[in-house]
């Protein structure tokens, strides 16, 4: 999911979407623990999205501050 997109969203639906995605980050690094993850990227591009969904929340938060 592309920045442009999470922009459209509402406060509610990032932090669902963060909570998602943090889930989805744990999964994949008990994987990589055991051995078993196949497709390493997957770790980097979950790591970046987490990034992009808090700096859209901060930054919303500075905005109506």
């Amino acid at each position: 999911m592309s920045a442009s997109d999470l922009r459209k969203k509402d406060e509610a639906e990032l932090k669902a979407e963060l909570l998602e995605t943090l889930k989805e980050q744990f999964n994949l690094r008990m994987q990589q623990g055991t051995g078993q993850l196949a497709r390493p990227h997957l770790m980097r591009e979950a790591r970046r999205k987490v990034a992009r969904i808090k700096t859209l929340i901060r930054q919303r938060a500075e905005t109506k501050a």
